[in-house]
């Protein structure tokens, strides 16, 4: 994997130099680890004139789950507690003879900014912008098979989930047990906090779990995911407890199936993300539920689990091959409960088969 970090930096090296700056200062711990193959708490990777360096505030851990820095990166850590790596790394910079430093501005705080400039009072501060996580979107085949693995630890933890008793149990409870199952497969842990949503909870996006307890004839929807090597997937499914579905829960369920199945027939190289965003919400809005979606039907996955290219009626842009996003529209009726049904896929053109499902638990309308 060195060479492929290391091909990392190049290609932001590549365009900091266009933008003027011959180094650049990474901080926010997602695309620190994109480049270094880790992020230690607080650490911070420099891209330097002579040199790069990971500036850590203590020993990297060496857990795998972490991530283990790159073998042909420069490790330099703080020598006593108390001290800012990005700070340091400014020093460096300035030392290594750099005129300008691109930093990430959207996730310094002003406090930190100050901190800098003070120390390297010589060094022009420019913003480096989105560039790392622009880099991050199309993911190269290692990537996806993290997610893959992690989203096969996920639908297997919620198989074993649904071939118990649930009646009774409370949605905090069940939330709690699918969280320990996905570390029993093998996940580094859950990859955002797990949602279980019963009867007039069901079908929110985000919804906390509660001490309310599950019910015959409830709604009972879950979205889970796993981190897998620091890469996250998601998915999400509704069912019926313990009785036949009524009516009205039937053709919610097939609205919401058959705008997800469009969402996910949408996904192409060169598709626009509002086309794809629209394809999973037209049928929603013509049967009268526009009031009641979510503000965007997919996002991208990755090392976070909110990344671009995001799904929604006015994102830009277009999606390229191998990107993986979910598909995940909802509709939630308040006071009596509603449906999500939520896959991971990876872009992929038509030669290919098409876009490649990751998460593969069934989507039929099971009463459990």
């Amino acid at each position: 994997m060195s060479e492929v970090y290391a091909a990392r930096r190049t290609r932001l090296r590549e365009r900091c130099n266009a933008g003027g700056s011959a180094a650049a200062l990474v901080s926010r711990p997602a695309n620190v680890r994109y480049l270094a193959g880790a992020a230690p708490h607080g650490a911070v990777l420099l891209l330097g004139r002579t040199e790069d360096l990971l500036v850590c505030s203590g020993p990297p851990d060496d857990r795998p789950t972490e991530g283990r820095p790159d073998e042909s990166l420069a490790v330099r850590t703080l020598p006593g507690p108390g001290g800012d790596p990005a700070v340091t790394a400014t020093g460096l910079a300035a030392d290594q003879g750099a005129e300008s430093l691109a930093t990430e501005d959207h996730h310094l705080t002003v406090v930190r900014h100050r901190a800098m400039t003070s120390i390297a009072p010589g060094l022009r501060l420019t913003d480096l912008g989105q560039a790392v996580e622009q880099l991050r979107v199309v993911k190269d085949e290692e990537e996806i098979s993290c997610l893959r693995i992690g989203a096969e630890i996920a639908d297997q933890a919620l198989g074993e989930l649904l071939e118990s008793i649930l009646v009774g149990r409370t949605e905090r409870h069940l939330a709690l047990e699918l969280e320990r199952r996905l570390v029993d497969h093998g996940a580094d842990g859950p990859a955002f906090p797990t949602s279980v949503g019963t009867g007039p909870n069901s079908g929110r996006r985000g919804h906390r779990p509660t001490d309310r307890r599950v019910e015959e004839g409830d709604f009972l929807s879950v979205c889970l995911g796993a981190t897998y090597r620091g890469y996250r997937c998601e998915i999400g499914r509704t069912f019926v407890i313990g009785t036949s579905p009524a009516d009205w829960q039937i053709e919610l369920y097939d609205l919401v199936f058959s705008a997800q199945r469009s969402g996910r027939e949408a996904l192409a190289p060169g598709a626009a993300c509002r086309d794809v965003d629209r394809a999973a919400r037209q049928a929603l809005d013509s049967a009268g539920y526009a009031e009641n979606l979510p503000a965007l039907t997919g996002h991208g996955v990755g090392l976070e689990i909110d990344e671009d290219p995001q799904l929604a009626p006015a994102a830009m842009g277009k999606l390229d091959a191998c990107v993986p996003v979910t598909v995940e529209p909802g509709v939630h009726l308040p006071g009596r409960g509603g449906v999500r049904i939520d896959d991971t896929l990876v872009v992929r053109p038509e030669a290919d088969g098409g876009p490649e499902l990751l998460t593969i638990t069934t989507k039929e309308l099971l009463a459990l």
